[in-house]
């Protein structure tokens, strides 16, 4: 997989990659399953719940690269 970004939906990662489920679960993102939530931006959940993007997108990649 490809390195996601701020753009990336929460929909296409877990697709994509489902190990990152657990990352999101730990920082307050509970509502994964959620129809809304499937569209929105990692950028936008991000912003909802008060977490630094960048540095969610960045332990997102390590994860996904450490997989690799």
């Amino acid at each position: 997989m490809a390195q996601v970004s701020k753009d990336t939906t929460i929909g296409e990662l877990l697709m994509t990659f489902p190990d990152a489920a657990p990352i999101l679960m730990e920082i307050g993102m509970h509502c994964l399953g959620c129809p809304s939530a499937q569209g929105e931006s990692l950028a936008e959940a991000a912003m909802v719940h008060g977490i630094d993007a960048d540095l969610l997108i960045e332990k997102i990649n390590a994860k996904i690269k450490a997989a690799e």
